[in-house]
């Protein structure tokens, strides 16, 4: 429900100030709410806090005579804070003169003549035109986390992300093009070197947060509430938050932790079609929130933003450890933590990365690429659900991609809808050579692998889904990897010579248990995987199954 807007009063004699409250209260309390004080400073202090937090001001009514200052001063410096609002001033028959003079030099609406007895002839019928006007030309502020910075800020974008990736409401605002927000900025008394700022409804703000001290804010949990936990799921993509939704029903003690944001790449997905179950596609957020919500339901516990940087064992017992020093220990653990795009080496790539150069979907810099060219590198299906996207904001897409066509890597039913969009065009056979600007990304360089020609370009948005590289990198020795760091699981540590000296239990190793008992892997985080959201959600539910089995036999 949102909240009322108000009508503000202020008169220095408590009496009169008490007369007007109960008359206002008595015919528009139902839909404003009544704010009223002696001071006209601590009104304006008053009214820098009220904006910060969002509330609406739909009238003023100010005596004229005050000691600290007039009514038509108090009046002209709130217009300032709240130009919108109507203003209307109370005076006596000797200030009239002052009253028609500001409505010439403040634009005043209306002045009123005390006594105003009765209000049902000398208040109410003109207070209520007046709200009646404002209402007609009044545009909802938004109410809700507001996101101050510049477009082509790393840490803005980063923040932007995090919010978006856990499902937060938010307004963005460019410091450097929208008023509210340099209006904001101002009432808090904050420069540009202060970005990004984070406003929350409350009227509290954090400026350049650490995303720890960020989730926290915004309700999220980064510290365990219990010692011991059946299994710990490193990971919130599909296959970790499957498990924790299969863990949390079957009665285990489940613990998820995520460094980022639920969902992974796939939650970053504009829409996912072919999901079974979903003849019409959902995107990569709904599914999200639909998971987060089953998991949570059968208490599980979900850790984010928090970041895990080892496991040890002891005794059996899993010892997981966290970046911020912490720990958390398990019977078991189930290792999620998928994929990574992997970094595009090209010149001028990292000195835009945030700042038009995007790794993964960016679904959040969609609305600034409105009219602008989008470079899009990588030919599976992310990409594919991108480039469908962003089509609708972009003047042109262009997918790059090193073969002559998407068939040996993209699904054919985005294959089709790509070839049915009018401004999404395939650029085959090429590569991106470099990427120029001057704060943020401007041009980017395309070569032909063909004929070797260069082409420069403008481009809005540089956008990359090429490979993907495992986070495996904190799993330390005891768990096994393949060559290009994907982790190994059941029969295939057999071709591992080292497995022998790691395995010291009378059994083999379940289909996703790793080199270390009671430690599984699920998802595109294992060596052999298929890289489908489906199959991620099976691996995480089959997870499960051998983490019952572990603890039965321990």
């Amino acid at each position: 429900m949102s909240k009322q807007p108000i009508i503000f009063s202020i008169d220095d004699d408590e009496q009169v100030l008490s007369a007007i409250k109960r008359d206002l209260r008595a015919e528009f309390r139902s839909e404003y709410r009544i704010m009223s004080t002696t001071s006209p400073q601590e009104a304006l202090e008053a009214l820098k806090d009220l904006k910060q937090k969002g509330e609406e001001i739909a009238l003023f009514l100010s005596d004229q005579r005050m000691p600290e200052m007039s009514g038509v001063d108090f009046l002209e410096q709130a217009k300032r804070i709240y130009p919108s609002a109507k203003r209307v001033l109370l005076t006596a028959y000797s200030d009239i003169n002052a009253a028609v003079k500001a409505i010439n030099d403040v634009q005043l609406d209306f002045y009123l003549t005390k006594p105003w007895d009765p209000p049902e002839e000398k208040l109410y019928p003109t207070l209520n035109d007046l709200l009646d006007e404002w209402q007609i030309n009044h545009i909802p502020a938004f109410r809700g986390i507001r996101v101050v910075g510049y477009q082509y800020s790393p840490k803005s974008h980063a923040i932007k992300d995090f919010l978006s990736g856990n499902l937060i409401p938010y307004q963005w605002l460019d410091y450097n093009q929208d008023e509210t927000a340099q209006e904001l900025m101002q009432l808090a008394g904050l420069a540009g070197n202060d970005l990004p700022v984070v406003f929350f409804e409350d009227g509290s703000r954090l400026s350049n947060p650490k995303m720890v001290e960020l989730g926290e804010k915004i309700g999220l949990k980064s510290k365990a509430a219990e010692t011991m936990y059946d299994v710990a799921i490193i990971g919130a993509g599909p296959a970790g938050m499957a498990a924790a939704v299969y863990g949390g029903s079957e009665g285990l003690k489940t613990i998820l932790i995520e460094k980022h944001s639920p969902g992974g790449q796939a939650g970053t997905s504009s829409r996912i079609e072919n999901y079974l179950g979903f003849p019409k596609g959902l995107s990569g957020a709904e599914l999200t929130r639909r998971a987060i919500t089953q998991a949570t339901r059968f208490g599980i516990e979900f850790l984010s933003p928090q970041a895990v940087i080892a496991i040890e064992t002891k005794d059996q017992y899993k010892i997981v450890k966290l970046e911020d020093g912490g720990v958390i220990n398990a019977k078991a653990v189930i290792i999620t933590t998928g994929v990574q795009y992997r970094k595009l080496e090209a010149e001028g790539i990292n000195d835009f990365t945030g700042a038009g150069v995007y790794y993964g979907a960016a679904t959040t810099e969609a609305h600034a690429c409105k009219g602008k060219d989008v470079y899009i590198v990588g030919g599976g299906n992310s990409a594919g659900q991108a480039a469908m996207y962003l089509a609708n904001f972009a003047k042109n897409v262009y997918i790059v991609i090193r073969k002559a066509d998407l068939s040996s890597s993209m699904s054919q039913y985005l294959i089709d809808q790509i070839a049915g969009t009018d401004n999404i065009s395939l650029v085959p056979e090429s590569a991106i050579e470099a990427a120029h600007g001057v704060d943020y990304l401007e041009c980017v360089s395309v070569k032909n692998l063909v004929s070797g020609a260069v082409d420069k370009r403008p481009a809005g948005a540089l956008l990359i889904f090429i490979g993907a590289r495992p986070y495996t990198s904190w799993t330390g020795e005891g768990i096994l990897k393949d060559d290009r760091g994907f982790v190994l699981t059941g029969p295939l540590l057999a071709k591992k010579e080292e497995h022998k000296k790691l395995w010291k239990v009378q059994r083999e190793p379940s289909l996703l248990e790793t080199s270390t008992p009671g430690i599984f892997a699920a998802g595109d985080v294992r060596s052999g995987a298929m890289n489908r959201v489906a199959s991620a959600v099976g691996e995480g539910a089959m997870a499960i199954k051998f983490v019952h089995e572990y603890l039965a036999g321990v």
